[in-house]
């Protein structure tokens, strides 16, 4: 087991080990004093994992509720937020009681806006049960929900009080979900570490999972040290996400996130090196590492599709937008591009 210290507004530790599910009561009461325990899931995770976590806190002196809406992207709405809210309120929780995200990242994002916006903050645990949360989205503080318009675009940044990691539950995951996380963890090679990178072409879907998830987590650490507030150097979190977002809108959310962000880095990549950003081997290493793991490094969506849908990208500053671009592996730069830039550079990456 190991935990790594998150230093922001609010400093919490990222507890990364196996089983660790079995003793979350015990974990989370050196955080947080026994009270009512709000949990909230999705109707997947719940049905694995609900009755474990409730049991475990509640031998532990929590008073525990559940909440559980139906999985995926779809839910990630005002409609779902506004009945997390109301559950709050029908069951008083009050300042100095908790909210326990359990679930990957819709379900990380959506519990943390609710305990970020009810009664003006209540204290909040994550507790993510995929990769694609373990590695990026539980860490850091930003919370969300999605709008018609697109992606994100209401939310909060609000650090909870604690992350636990128990990477054991990643053996329950669908493959297919799990090679979502794998984009993020690439991502992070990409940006910050070619020896990650090279452990993850080396080792394929076997790699090292608590070095994985604890490289990625401290790198993540790093970065929300430096910008907690997505102002600058932590911008480069978004490498992949500014075309991906775009393709997840046009699909409708039916391309997964992990899936839309390996074909946003693959765009990102090509771009790059047909404007002379990166060699043509960064950018074959790239889309490489992204075949090995299966994920897609194409898309059927037309420039003119992506750059429709990238106009209401919630990183648009009036009129540029900031890529996120490779230049060496373990390196990237963050380039503000122009609205009338930006569809020709689109079409370059496809």
């Amino acid at each position: 087991m190991k935990t790594i210290d998150i230093q922001a507004t609010r400093s919490y530790p990222v507890i990364i080990g196996e089983n660790l599910l079995e003793d979350i009561g015990c974990i989370v009461s050196k955080v947080h004093a026994p009270c009512k325990a709000a949990i909230i899931s999705d109707s997947n995770v719940w049905s694995v994992y609900g009755d474990l976590v409730a049991s475990s806190l509640e031998s532990t002196g929590y008073c525990a509720c559940n909440f559980v809406f139906p999985a995926g992207e779809s839910s990630k709405n005002s409609g779902t937020y506004l009945e997390i809210l109301n559950f709050l309120a029908d069951n008083q929780l009050t300042r100095t009681d908790l909210i326990v995200a359990l679930g990957g990242g819709v379900v990380g994002d959506m519990a943390g806006f609710a305990a970020a916006t009810y009664l003006r903050g209540v204290p909040y645990i994550q507790v993510p049960t995929s990769l694609l949360a373990m590695v990026d989205s539980s860490v850091g503080g930003k919370t969300a929900i999605d709008l018609p318009a697109g992606k994100n675009l209401a939310g909060a940044f609000y650090q909870p009080k604690c992350v636990i990691c128990d990477y054991s539950v990643l053996n329950t995951l669908p493959e297919d979900i799990f090679r979502d996380g794998c984009s993020e963890v690439i991502k992070y090679g990409i940006l910050y570490d070619p020896e990650l990178f090279q452990h993850l072409y080396a080792s394929g879907l076997d790699f090292d999972r608590e070095y994985v998830i604890s490289r990625c987590v401290e790198l993540k650490r790093n970065v929300v040290l430096e910008d907690e507030f997505d102002t600058g150097a932590r911008q480069k979190l978004n490498l992949g996400h500014t075309f991906g977002h775009a393709i997840e809108k046009n699909s409708n959310f039916t391309v997964t996130h992990g899936q839309a962000v390996a074909i946003g880095m693959a765009i990102a990549a090509r771009a790059s090196s047909t404007y002379g950003i990166c060699e043509a081997a960064i950018t074959e290493a790239i889309i490489s590492i992204l075949e090995k793991f299966k994920l897609p490094v194409t898309t059927d969506y037309s420039d003119q599709d992506l750059y429709a849908a990238t106009l209401s990208d919630k990183k648009r500053a009036g009129m540029n937008v900031n890529l996120i671009l490779p230049r060496h592996i373990g390196s990237c730069i963050i380039q503000a591009t122009t609205i009338n830039e930006l569809q020709p550079f689109i079409k370059a990456g496809l």
